[in-house]
């Protein structure tokens, strides 16, 4: 069974660390926000200019004006601060982000990462991703494994215009996680209930799959 949007953003969750500076893409990633283990103290960015995002707001809390850099509404946490995008962009290009989680359309076995463009259709544009990618060691491509069309999205190599080169380290699909090295994808995780099998079909780049791979300790589906 593959994971949820929500799922993905609870299993991204589990890779930040106490005192981590965050920046969160737009789309999946921004639901990370909502899941932040307990015990631990992180300061999520958003590159329009704000550090210490919270979780999304309640009817009661929403606030028209504190948007994330995908035009939702969000809410500041304790410590919170706003500053202009050149400040946030100034954060990002210094390497001050300890983890950053983006989306893509497609990524292969030599970290590269394509998230921008699709010939031939209408996209918003580059927005902070090339800035993103290549000003951070520590990042995390949440997508689905496949297309809807079946085609993976895991390749030897991209096929549409690149965002970063050699760029990225992990991955996490909505049937596994995996780490790039080597130029090869190594299965580290899959989604509950996915069999190595269909996680090896709809992988197009190597996949090395070792011996035992565990399923994801994650909560039930969320509604």
């Amino acid at each position: 069974m593959a994971l949820s949007r929500e799922q993905l953003a609870m299993r991204v969750a589990q890779e930040l660390q106490d005192g981590y500076y965050v920046n969160l893409g737009i789309g999946i990633p921004t639901l990370v926000a909502n899941y932040v283990p307990e015990g631990i103290e992180v300061m999520l960015q958003s590159e329009n200019g704000l550090l210490g995002m919270g979780q999304f707001p309640t009817e009661d809390e929403l606030d028209a004006d504190l948007i994330n850099a995908g035009k939702q509404t969000v809410t500041m946490a304790t410590g919170a601060s706003v500053f202009d995008s050149a400040e946030s962009f100034a954060m990002i290009r210094g390497g001050h982000v300890d983890l950053t989680v983006l989306g893509a359309f497609e990524v292969d076995v030599n970290g590269n990462i394509a998230s921008y463009m699709i010939p031939g259709k209408l996209i918003k544009g580059m927005g902070g991703a090339m800035d993103l990618v290549a000003g951070a060691d520590n990042i995390i491509v949440t997508m689905t494994h496949a297309s809807k069309h079946g085609e993976s999205k895991l390749l030897a190599n991209c096929t549409l215009p690149l965002t970063g080169k050699g760029c990225i380290k992990k991955v996490l699909t909505d049937l596994a996680f995996m780490e790039i090295k080597d130029g090869k994808f190594h299965l580290l995780e899959r989604a509950p209930n996915v069999s190595v099998e269909d996680i090896q079909r709809l992988t197009a780049g190597e996949l090395v799959i070792p011996e035992h791979v565990p399923e994801m300790d994650l909560p039930e589906v969320v509604a």
